[in-house]
């Protein structure tokens, strides 16, 4: 039973758990160091969540459960900044006398003489994000705000208390008003990973951290901002009333790290133009293996009251510069344009380059994205082109220079002339492995088709099929996979089912032992359902869901491939898009071929085990979202349990979903359930729900 909460001890439970969940979202966020187990941390915060929910009159801007998100909005309101948030010089010249440059017209805005000691500054990196102000009140953060045109900005406020190391609630004796401004950005290997699930959920990724940084805090719903790898660095003051300021912008930058605020390493205090100079080359050197863009440096003389003395001219302070790095863009001509074929079979076109520096490596092979932007750019063999390493890391072609292209005279007009090469167009057939390249009706990724026979797609169609939710071959894992796609022996699905003991014991890391296991998994695996079989064929846009369905509908194999799309768009929630994934998947001759190859090793299910000619069961409509560890069933027990009683289960919790069915380290799932005031259940009220339905029917 609960612990019975009235207001005054409610106030106090509230306000410890606040204290608590900060403290451990501090160590996991800020210092890498988790203090507690995610089932403990998600219990606290659903405890807080709760009380929170009895007691809205408790409510607090700086309470963490903020952080995912809240309403969505209509449209920004405007808020002006109390001190502008105005833009700094940029020094044209990116070498070392760039750096020279700007001290020495400092030096000669204070009137020093050339034998006054050299002037000391605060060396920062350029970060290359968006520009955001944090209004901190008695330390409560309470409004974030872009740039905007420097004078009004846009209130992000929901969107900037998602991002987790943005304090809510600031460190120590925080003055009443305090005015941080900063950059959202977001790290490269972060938004890597973001892009992977993006891809696999259907989604577009984001093109790159500094538009993916802008784009999602300019999200009008937070909650899509919540799912988004933001981050943040402090780097200056608006307004403040109440605080003594430090004597120098070094040390500002410390007591902004002390009150709880993330502030970049990656600084130094040099004297004179030549440490300037120093730090911007250290910088450049470094750029690759910090894990964040940045385009350049900023000086900044360090004394705030030297600062004050220069003050400012037109918009601009006299007292900082950015110092950038040369420009990434180089022209060369393109030599041929070939085509790259990704793990998911996505084709994307690829310029051959006359070699060409740029970016500080020498380039020879530039991405157009896909065949829609090489048409659009009309990027052409032949052609010189301005190549840009993006996001100093991926190389693309920006654009055609036209008055370069090499042209001809048309046959019948001498006077007249039109390019030597045609546009470009992407092959019908997949240059790995001769599929068919299909591509979905209003989309712009084309695609090979033959999923289990591609070489470029070989990894992970047999990682896939090989899953647990698949076809379950317990212990053939990534390594393994390595292995036996690298030296050929397996190529397709089909080949597993024809590995011997001594062949897999003789790869790396295998002993006898393993690879008796081994071969003893994958032939347990022969015996499956329609269902997981169908699903471990890896279809695009064909989930376990969708698989489940399709088997519950055609019961047969053979009937669900024969079928054409409209027999498919009959079944429940299979629309236009994933009827043709099947039809296209199906129809590729090397798919069937693989197909029959393992019913000939022995693949099996028990024909006909679809449901179409059953009554429909006690659950039959109802939509099950299952969430955390459930104390007495395992997740697929659970699953069998709702398929037999005619209902569905899904992996995201969405309008359509009537139940979500919630265990212990419940997470992210349950907290949306009840943003979308989903009926949520543990497990004896799902066991009493399906007792109750069945005496019913």
């Amino acid at each position: 039973m609960s612990e019975a909460f009235d207001a005054s001890t409610a106030r106090a439970r509230i306000e410890a758990l606040r204290r608590e969940i900060e403290a451990h979202n501090r160590a996991y966020y800020e210092l890498d160091a988790p203090t507690v187990a995610d089932a403990e941390y998600d219990a606290l915060f659903r405890a807080l969540q709760a009380l929170e929910a009895e007691f809205p009159e408790l409510a607090a801007p700086d309470s963490p459960t903020l952080r995912v998100g809240g309403k969505p909005l209509a449209q920004f309101a405007q808020v002006r900044h109390d001190v502008p948030m105005l833009s700094i010089q940029t020094e044209t010249d990116t070498g070392a006398r760039g750096a020279e440059q700007f001290d020495a017209r400092v030096r000669r805005e204070l009137a020093l003489p050339d034998t006054a000691a050299p002037l000391e500054y605060a060396a920062e990196l350029k970060f290359d994000g968006l520009a955001v102000s944090l209004r901190y009140e008695h330390g409560v953060f309470v409004r974030g705000a872009t740039r905007g045109d420097g004078l009004v900005g846009e209130d992000v406020t929901q969107n900037l208390r998602t991002v987790r190391d943005i304090p809510l609630r600031l460190n120590g004796d925080a003055p009443p008003l305090l005015e941080v401004r900063g950059e959202a950005y977001m790290r490269r290997d972060e938004l890597a990973r973001y892009n992977e699930q993006a891809r696999a959920r259907g989604e577009k990724p984001l093109l790159n951290p500094r538009n993916g940084a802008a784009g999602s805090i300019r999200q009008l719903d937070p909650a899509v901002a919540a799912g988004r790898p933001l981050k943040f660095f402090a780097y200056g003051l608006g307004a403040v009333t109440g605080w003594t300021l430090p004597a120098t912008h070094s040390e500002l930058l410390a007591a902004l790290a002390a009150f709880g605020l993330p502030v970049c390493a990656e600084r130094a205090v040099v004297c004179g133009g030549h440490e300037l100079a120093a730090f911007h080359d250290r910088m450049g050197a470094l750029r690759a293996s910090i894990p964040f863009d940045f385009d350049g440096v900023v000086y900044k003389v360090n004394s705030l009251a030297l600062q004050a003395r220069l003050g400012f001219r037109s918009r601009e302070p006299r007292w900082a510069v950015a110092h950038k790095y040369p420009a990434a863009e180089a022209r060369t001509v393109v030599v041929g344009i070939g085509v790259q074929v990704g793990r998911t079979g996505a084709l994307t076109p690829v310029a051959k380059l006359q070699p060409v520096f740029v970016g500080g490596v020498t380039v020879t092979n530039a991405t157009l994205h896909n065949e829609d932007e090489a048409r659009r750019k009309d990027v052409r063999v032949g052609d010189t082109v301005i190549v840009r390493r993006a996001g100093d890391v991926i190389p693309e072609v920006v654009a055609i220079v036209p008055e370069a292209r090499p042209m001809k005279p048309l046959a019948q007009d001498m006077f007249a002339q039109e390019p030597v090469q045609p546009p470009f167009a992407l092959p019908d057939a997949c240059p790995r492995c001769g599929s068919r390249v299909v591509r979905e009706e209003g989309g712009t990724i084309a695609r090979c088709s033959g999923g289990l026979v591609c070489p470029a797609q070989v990894k992970g169609a047999l990682l896939h099929f090989a899953g647990r939710r698949a076809m379950d071959i317990e212990g053939l894992g990534d390594k393994l996979v390595e292995q036996l796609s690298a030296s050929g022996q397996v190529k397709t699905p089909a080949d597993l089912y024809s590995l011997t003991v001594p062949a897999l014991a003789a790869l790396a890391r295998m002993g006898e032992r393993s690879a008796e296991n081994l071969a003893a998994a994958i032939a347990k695996s022969k015996h499956s359902t329609l269902a997981r079989f169908i699903f471990a064929l890896g279809i695009r846009n064909v989930g376990e869901t969708t698989a489940n369905d399709l088997a519950r509908h055609f019961g047969h194999l053979a009937a669900l491939m024969q079928a054409d799309a409209a027999a498919l768009e009959a079944v429940p929630d299979v629309g236009p898009v994933v009827a043709e994934s099947i039809v296209d998947f199906f129809a590729e001759a090397h798919n069937r071929e693989v197909i029959e190859r393992l019913i000939t090793a022995g693949v099996q299910w028990s024909e006909g085990e679809g449901r179409m000619a059953a009554p429909p069961g006690p659950l039959a409509g109802k939509v099950f979202v299952l969430t955390g560890t459930l104390p007495g069933l395992s997740r697929d027990a659970a699953k069998a349990m709702i398929d037999a009683a005619g209902g569905k289960t899904s992996s995201a919790v969405s309008k359509r979903t009537d139940y979500v069915v919630a265990g212990e380290d419940a997470g992210a799932k349950l907290a949306r359930a009840q943003k979308l005031d989903i009926t949520v259940i543990d497990e004896a009220e799902f066991i009493s729900l399906l007792q109750d339905q069945g005496d019913r029917s």
